[in-house]
């Protein structure tokens, strides 16, 4: 097979597996006789991830192998496909997941004493039940409690090649300020609504006691 054939298999397997594919996997599409080694599958996936610099899709590698998705910057267009909204996750759940990302392994009692707050039976099996963490083991203390880490999935969910791609504690608090600064610029501007709401309603009151 030309190495133009191969990329065609190799970016329609990308394209309706639904899933994110390994080096394996995709070696796997091929018979013996034209089965490409892992050097040459990897320079034709950095083509093709290439190609698609300027679409609106493009070739992630992720935990669990490459897939393609739509790019971020255009989730606010297409988003509008779907009528369900995302799902919104408590704050408790994602300091927990946070937590577990940043220190694991990690136990529920510690997860507690750094919160300052007790961990929610329910939102720890949320995480297990989503398949974003998971028990790695159990600490060698007293009642050996559950050790709590990260899986594949939870990676793959965030568009994560390892846990080194995590950004830093730096870039979260200033992310976490922007959106203060966000909110604090909504409420003023809630508040200048009500306050031109209330003159308007203020105004149209003198001007029924005038009339009366």
């Amino acid at each position: 097979m030309t190495t133009d054939e191969i990329k065609k298999v190799i970016e329609a397997a990308l394209m309706v597996a639904g899933r994110p594919l390994t080096v394996g996997n995709i070696q796997k599409l091929f018979d013996e006789a034209h089965k490409p080694d892992s050097k040459t599958l990897k320079t034709i996936i950095d083509e093709i991830t290439e190609s698609y610099q300027n679409s609106g899709i493009e070739l992630r590698e992720v935990a669990s192998g490459f897939q393609f998705q739509a790019r971020a910057e255009l989730s606010q267009h297409l988003s509008k496909l779907w009528d369900e909204r995302p799902p919104r996750y408590s704050r408790a759940l994602l300091e927990t997941l946070a937590l577990v990302a940043y220190r694991q392994p990690i136990t529920r009692a510690e997860v507690e004493e750094i919160r300052g707050v007790s961990a929610s039976t329910h939102v720890i099996r949320t995480l297990v039940e989503r398949e974003w963490i998971k028990v790695m083991g159990h600490k060698d203390t007293p009642g050996k409690p559950a050790l709590y880490g990260t899986t594949k999935e939870f990676l793959d969910h965030f568009n994560l090649k390892n846990l080194q791609d995590l950004p830093t504690l730096q870039e979260i608090i200033a992310l976490e300020s922007q959106e203060d600064k966000l909110q604090v610029q909504l409420e003023l501007n809630n508040s200048e609504n009500k306050i031109e709401e209330n003159v308007e309603l203020n105004e149209e009151e003198c001007e029924t006691d005038e009339i009366a």
